[in-house]
């Protein structure tokens, strides 16, 4: 009788993130994922099911080890002011390696592509806007702060624009300093 192999599910997701980034998410299938991890496709379909759960399970991963991330920087500002925020920014302080940025936009399309990912993206955000708010000495520059650090991120994640290293140091030290401005009140000036 021969020795049943046991695979690890996040091998599979792992596999699942690879095909992903090499070609995306819509052209995933179980049997490009069971061949990048060198199992059976039953085995993906043992844990899986289906093409949309294993997209799922690779957007829970992400939420999940990213707000472990964060959990873990905002720890080692443990007993200052703004902490949430601040751990965002030194969470951001460093451009997305070039193999994450192909997992990020293609994950994206499928969050644009599927109602129920995109209402886990919405949670998500949500939990953390309210968090950065509640946790700041300046609720409103932290606000201001954490959409510039949001668009920082997508110009990067996507594709779209990335800023030579001196400049984008700038950039992350200057909303560093916005998030603890204390706009005013009224129409901006000029407006």
């Amino acid at each position: 009788m021969g020795r049943r192999r046991v695979f690890d599910q996040q091998a599979i997701l792992d596999a699942a993130e690879r095909v992903v980034a090499r070609d995306g998410a819509t052209n995933l299938t179980l049997d490009a994922v069971a061949k990048e991890a060198g199992v059976g496709k039953a085995t993906v379909i043992y844990d899986f099911k289906t093409k949309q759960a294993l997209i799922e399970a690779v957007v829970d991963r992400a939420f999940q080890a990213d707000a472990a991330r964060h959990a873990a920087l905002e720890a080692e500002l443990e007993g200052q002011d703004s902490r949430a925020i601040r751990g965002r920014i030194r969470g951001g302080a460093h451009a997305p390696p070039e193999d994450f940025r192909a997992v990020a936009l293609n994950l994206s399309a499928a969050l644009v592509l599927d109602a129920d990912l995109r209402r886990k993206m919405q949670a998500s955000q949500a939990s953390v806007v309210a968090r950065v708010l509640a946790t700041s000495a300046s609720p409103r520059g932290a606000q201001l702060a954490y959409l510039a650090l949001e668009g920082l991120k997508f110009l990067e994640h996507l594709d779209f624009h990335h800023f030579p290293p001196a400049e984008r140091d700038r950039i992350v030290r200057e909303i560093e300093w916005l998030s603890q401005a204390h706009p005013q009140d009224g129409a901006p000036a000029g407006g």
